[in-house]
């Protein structure tokens, strides 16, 4: 499965570098959305989906309800706050905050365990 092996690198290496305590509080919290978005793109590749961009990310699982089930909403809702509402405000306001990188981190985890749950082979 091609995609889900592109997109499932692309999640980690994004992820290492959100981890990265050297980088700055926004470059880090920039990681996190696109190791969230790789993440989500690589258990839909799993299930013959593609999200294609970060913006179509709540249309495509709200359409395919299958591959996350009762963790559809949580999972959508979970990015685009990362993606409408910390991330703007740290990369283009001009406030640097550490909590607003905790949230992210938190609502990171909680992607991560929901895509875990429905990470599985499809095959």
């Amino acid at each position: 499965m091609t995609g889900y092996d592109k997109h499932y690198a692309k999640y980690l290496m994004f992820k290492k570098d959100a981890e990265n305590e050297g980088i700055s509080i926004p470059l880090r919290i920039e990681a996190y959305f696109y190791a969230a978005f790789h993440l989500i793109e690589a258990v839909a590749a799993r299930h013959g989906m593609h999200i294609e961009k970060h913006q179509k990310v709540r249309r495509v699982l709200e359409s395919s309800p299958s591959i996350f089930k009762d963790k559809t909403e949580t999972l959508w809702r979970s990015f685009l706050e990362i993606e409408n509402q910390i991330r703007p405000a740290q990369i283009y306001g001009g406030a640097i905050n550490g909590k607003r990188l905790e949230k992210t981190r938190e609502l990171f985890d909680l992607i991560e365990d929901i895509c875990g749950v429905y990470c599985r082979d499809t095959r």
